[in-house]
């Protein structure tokens, strides 16, 4: 493969630039036994790599007012830099030298696994992350996306240098992709192949390969409780559907804002105006390579756990059985165009956005093709497309035992429906 592919975006910034640069191995690629293990490395590379220690890496991102960071995610390893224009051509190999020559000290590599551990801790204080993690295992289980990139608390204990090396090595043989927006010295981007890093990125021996299996629909079980002595009880519904640019993920995306974009969305509308249920409601659906999540969310008050379950059924059986009005139809669109331009006014929003399509091997107009293609789908058409995605929703749940016992009866009682 060898160097990045480059992907600019000249934009009139006042001399800023960011980049992104994407390697496609993310936490969906953690070997057995080492969930976790992207994100260990990918906090890592900003911890000393090429010439340059951990202590010394920081201060030359730092002293120049700049921002470095690398994380993994379900699908790819990201790694960011923002900066001013001057400084870019000193910088950015940097990006390259963490890909090809880390450190990876025991130290610091210690130093990192901690927090970890610590973030990991965190989390299960937290019964929103509770319910996520039971609804991800119904989902997912054992496979890619079963796991929150952070890792498992044990797989991260025994993670050793030995078993990070090998994922180094493979992260540059890679099909890297490299986004530039905002504005950049002359000449920059001809020299690009002569920067120090990465003039002597090698030769790729490997490509993306297929998908890793992510474990969507593995189990027939489609209900998880979480016993938790909280004052609230989070219910989560949804189901694992299709990958971001599949032929039906547009009108997935319209359903969404129809029900979880701002005060005017169905689920705050139903669940809190009108019925006063929730104290947070709305939807979860991410841009994944594979079966992303499409799921509703409420957290509510242990008297009122019934009520919320009951509209969150009713809402999800609605979109397959019933057709948005025209007002609804066209509110979810100029909200749909409204998301796409709120997460467009950026350069690091506009560089990741590049480098998130180049690697799900989708045009770079394909968000222009989706404001194209919104007029030709109708109400029947997001009907059809609920009904064909949305059909076997599982249910997790995390509170006090007594709600979860009565939830648990009513889901029972009530999912054969599906």
């Amino acid at each position: 493969m060898g160097r990045p592919e480059l992907l600019l975006e000249p934009r009139s910034t006042p001399g800023v630039m960011a980049a992104k640069l994407l390697l496609p191995r993310g936490s969906a690629c953690d070997p057995a036994g080492q969930r976790g293990a992207h994100q260990l490395l990918a906090a890592l590379l900003t911890r000393g790599c090429g010439p340059h220690n951990h202590q010394q890496l920081a201060e030359l991102i730092e002293g120049r007012g700049a921002g470095l960071r690398s994380e993994a995610h379900e699908d790819g390893l990201l790694i960011s830099l923002r900066c001013a224009s001057e400084d870019a051509r000193e910088l950015l190999p940097s990006l390259a030298w963490m890909v090809t020559a880390p450190h990876l000290e025991p130290d610091q590599l210690e130093l990192e696994r901690q927090l970890s551990v610590q973030a990991l801790v965190r989390q299960r204080e937290d019964p929103v992350q509770i319910a996520f993690d039971g609804w991800r295992n119904l989902n997912y289980g054992e496979g890619g996306y079963g796991h929150d990139p952070l890792g498992i608390e044990a797989d991260l204990i025994s993670l050793e240098r030995s078993a990070l090396e090998p994922l180094a090595s493979d992260l540059q043989r890679q099909p890297a992709v490299l986004a530039l927006c905002g504005q950049w010295p002359d000449q920059l981007t001809q020299q690009f192949g002569t920067l120090p890093g990465f003039a002597s990125w090698p030769p790729g021996t490997a490509d993306a390969g297929q998908l890793p299996d992510t474990g969507a629909e593995h189990s027939n079980n489609r209900l998880h409780g979480s016993v938790m002595a909280t004052e609230q009880v989070v219910v989560m519904l949804g189901q694992a559907t299709i990958p971001h640019g599949h032929p039906d993920d547009l009108a997935l995306r319209l359903l969404a804002c129809h029900l979880g974009a701002g005060m005017s969305g169905l689920l705050f509308q139903r669940l809190r105006e009108e019925n006063g249920v929730a104290y947070e409601t709305g939807v979860h659906h991410p841009v994944r390579a594979g079966a992303a999540p499409f799921l509703l969310h409420a957290s509510t008050s242990a008297d009122r756990a019934d009520l919320t379950l009951r509209l969150l059924m009713q809402i999800w059986w609605e979109l397959r059985e019933g057709l948005l009005d025209q007002a609804e139809l066209a509110l979810a669109r100029a909200k749909f165009i409204g998301q796409m331009a709120h997460a467009g006014q950026t350069c690091s929003q506009r560089a990741e956005r590049n480098v998130q399509l180049c690697g799900l091997g989708l045009p770079q107009d394909f968000d222009q093709q989706c404001q194209s293609s919104l007029e030709s789908l109708d109400a029947e058409a997001l009907r059809q497309v609920a009904d064909r995605w949305l059909h076997r929703p599982s249910l997790s749940l995390c509170g006090p035992r007594q709600p979860l016992e009565t939830l648990s009866r009513l889901w029972c009682s009530q999912s054969s429906r599906s």
